[in-house]
């Protein structure tokens, strides 16, 4: 027969509420009256029940990671595990476990109605989706990771605008004028239709300020075109092979995401290019493998294991009911040698 909580405090001679705290809240008794009652528990067997736990809690004593994409196809790219590696940093730290949320049946408000954790961090959701309005419903305490600046968010980021524009006008400035840009495929997030598209849409805003300057712009017919490709080396690889194809093909393409710069290069290789001497290539995040292509790509380095760290740490201070601030990081052009000049 399972041993219960009443078997343990029948033995050590205390209560069944002395027996939670020594599992719970070790702190509200005495070192030696916990380390008697585990004894026992161990001599007995005893294993508890989390689900009993949470219910007598109120805690799940897990923190969920909201992801925008399915399990499996958002894993495609380091820079996400980077992220969850930072989130995992404090996790360990904290004696807090991590639950992975992703979107069920490709809706992410089926899975925040459905999550058993005491807080989230969402990845690239900003205000005015109908998820964080779901959160506050739930009251639930969350961190938004490269949700963009709002007085009403608790958010970890860096300025996306600025690093986008930054990085546009390095290529600019070396003579590129016909260029193509790796945006990422919107995602529907919920029943109403909010698509996952808020860091697009601030990066565009930087890419679109550099073209501004130079009497640019993007659109069909302009010398600037926006390619929509998810962030997988294979989907970067495919967009690329239908650019290098047309008659007049782009000088430079610049990748929202560093794993699509590795299907360019691969595009590239396959129609006997060369980069940076028949096309200049470059990326987002400064993944580790980015430094080590041939020829190292130059990238926009933004740091996902810091990221996910601040992350962590901050949703963990709202939990507790502490008070709770963003968080803008710094970022850096890596300007390698994918990026050359006309």
């Amino acid at each position: 027969m399972r041993a219960t909580i009443n078997d343990i405090a029948k033995k050590a001679g205390v209560s069944k509420t002395t027996v939670s705290f020594a599992f719970n809240n070790p702190d509200k008794i005495s070192g030696e009256t916990r380390d008697r009652i585990m004894a026992i528990a161990s001599e007995l067997g005893y294993v508890p029940d989390p689900v009993a736990r949470t219910l007598a809690m109120r805690q799940t004593g897990a923190i969920g990671v909201l992801l925008p994409q399915s399990v499996h196809e958002v894993f495609h790219n380091p820079y996400i595990a980077e992220i969850l590696r930072g989130i995992g940093y404090v996790c360990d730290g904290s004696d807090v476990s991590l639950s992975i949320l992703s979107p069920q049946n490709g809706v992410l408000t089926k899975t925040i109605r459905n999550a058993a954790v005491d807080g989230i961090i969402t990845v690239g959701i900003g205000p005015g989706m109908s998820v964080l309005e779901l959160l506050g419903q739930r009251r639930m305490p969350f961190v938004t990771i490269d949700g963009g600046k709002h007085t009403n968010l608790v958010n970890v980021g860096i300025d996306d605008e600025a690093a986008a524009e930054a990085l546009m006008e390095e290529v600019l400035s070396r003579s590129h004028r016909d260029v193509a840009v790796f945006m990422l495929k919107r995602v529907t997030l919920s029943e109403t239709g909010d698509h996952f598209s808020l860091t697009n849409d601030m990066r565009l805003n930087g890419f679109g300020k550099a073209l501004d300057r130079y009497g640019l712009s993007f659109g069909q017919y302009s010398t600037a075109r926006v390619c929509h490709t998810e962030a997988t080396i294979e989907s970067g690889k495919e967009a690329a092979r239908e650019l290098l194809a047309l008659p007049r093909r782009p000088t430079a393409i610049l990748c929202l995401a560093d794993i699509q710069a590795l299907g360019v290069y691969e595009a590239c290789r396959e129609a006997g290019l060369s980069i940076p001497k028949d096309i200049s290539v470059v990326g987002f995040d400064d993944i580790p493998s980015a430094s080590y292509l041939s020829p190292p790509l130059a990238t926009v380095r933004q740091s996902g294991f810091d990221k996910g760290m601040h992350a962590a740490r901050l949703v963990t201070d709202l939990i507790a009911k502490k008070p709770a601030e963003s968080v803008c990081l710094d970022f850096t052009l890596e300007l390698r040698e994918s990026l050359g000049s006309l």
